[in-house]
C-alpha cells in the first residue's frame, strides 16, 4: 500500500486543492500541482506568501485532495490526505536547492514565485467519496 500511496500522490499530470483555515476557522482552498511525498508520512509544498501560507502559520492543519474525473460521480477517483505542518523555510539552502531543481522544470519565472517550502507530516489519508473503503479502492 505504502508504494502505491506515494506513487498515487506524485503522478503527473495532476491537480490538487489544499485547504486551510486560520486561527478563527475561516477557510480556504486553493490549486497546487506542486505538493510532493517523499515517503508515505512526509509531503513537502512549494507556497507563495498568499492566504494559504498566512493560515498554516496560525493553523498547522491542512487537506490535500486529489480528484480524477470519471463517468458519473461515483466513478470519480482520488484522495484527501490530511496533514500537519512540521515546519517551514522561507530561506536558506534548503528552499535554494529545491527552486533550482524547480527552475529546470518548470522556468526560473515560475521558481521565483516560490517563497516558501514547507514539510507536512500524513496524519490519514482517506478516499476521495468514502463508503467506508479503503483509498485503494478509490484509486
Amino acid at each position: 500500500m505504502t508504494g502505491k500511496l506515494v506513487e498515487y500522490f506524485n503522478k503527473q499530470l495532476r491537480l490538487g486543492v489544499i485547504s486551510t483555515s486560520n486561527k478563527d476557522g475561516l477557510v480556504d482552498c486553493a490549486v497546487y500541482g506542486s505538493p510532493q511525498m517523499i515517503d508515505e508520512k512526509t509531503v513537502i509544498v512549494a507556497l507563495a506568501r498568499g492566504r494559504t501560507f498566512a493560515n498554516l502559520q496560525e493553523n498547522p492543519n491542512a487537506v490535500f485532495m486529489i480528484m480524477e474525473p470519471g463517468a458519473g460521480v461515483l466513478d470519480w477517483k482520488g484522495i484527501r490526505v490530511y496533514l500537519n505542518l512540521l515546519e517551514y523555510a522561507t530561506s536558506g539552502p534548503k528552499l535554494e536547492t529545491y527552486k533550482n531543481q524547480m527552475a529546470r522544470i518548470v522556468g526560473e519565472q515560475a521558481a521565483e514565485m516560490i517563497a516558501v517550502l514547507a514539510t507536512f507530516e500524513v496524519t490519514q489519508v482517506r478516499p476521495l467519496i468514502d463508503f467506508g473503503q479503503g483509498w485503494e479502492k478509490s484509486i
